[in-house]
């Protein structure tokens, strides 16, 4: 399912919607980056102007999730803080977005609401926080682990697997090829 949602090259026009997926976005104010799975640009007078589409145009942002709604709300965080990436992109607003869920096959909509605008603002300022501490916060993995596209970069469970103390060890006295620089 995402690999087709993360090629670039593939942006389709559905009358007054346009595709685009792989959207690579930022947030100066927020220090976040990413990408976008799909935004759909809907044809709307109050929307933004795009490179050789005449008309404006409002960017709706759509995530793709393997499995069914959790009963948190991380996806829509997930998905609002995607929408405030483009809004200073673009500068626009953007009211509402969808989580697409490949188990059940459905769309949820999200409103994007001041106080999960907030939530994904304070949880941005908590992470920066915690980096100029250089501190990790210690996590337990769970089920839903399996499912992570990040499951194999994973620090509690790389750390499972060995103590950074040995990793150093073994690239000191040379296990590992020294990069290339």
């Amino acid at each position: 399912m995402h690999e087709r949602v993360h090629n670039e090259a593939l942006s389709e026009k559905r009358g007054s919607v346009i595709t685009a997926r792989g959207v690579a976005i930022h947030s100066g104010r927020m220090g976040l980056s990413g990408q976008c799975d799909a935004v759909e640009f809907h044809l709307d007078p109050s929307g933004v102007t795009l490179a050789g589409r005449e008309g404006r145009w409002l960017p709706f942002p759509v995530e793709y999730k393997r499995g069914e709604p959790k009963e948190d709300n991380c996806d829509a965080a997930q998905l609002c803080a995607q929408a405030m990436c483009l809004e200073e992109m673009l500068c626009c607003e953007i009211a509402d977005g969808a989580l697409f869920y490949g188990q059940t096959r459905r769309r949820v909509a999200v409103i994007f609401t001041d106080v999960l605008r907030r939530e994904v603002a304070d949880a941005a300022a908590e992470m920066h926080a915690l980096f100029r501490r250089g501190y990790t916060p210690k996590v337990k993995p769970t089920k839903g682990c399996s499912a992570c596209s990040l499951k194999e970069l994973c620090l509690p469970t790389l750390m499972k697997k060995r103590s950074v103390a040995d990793y150093m060890e073994e690239y000191r006295w040379g296990s590992y090829s020294t990069p290339c620089l």
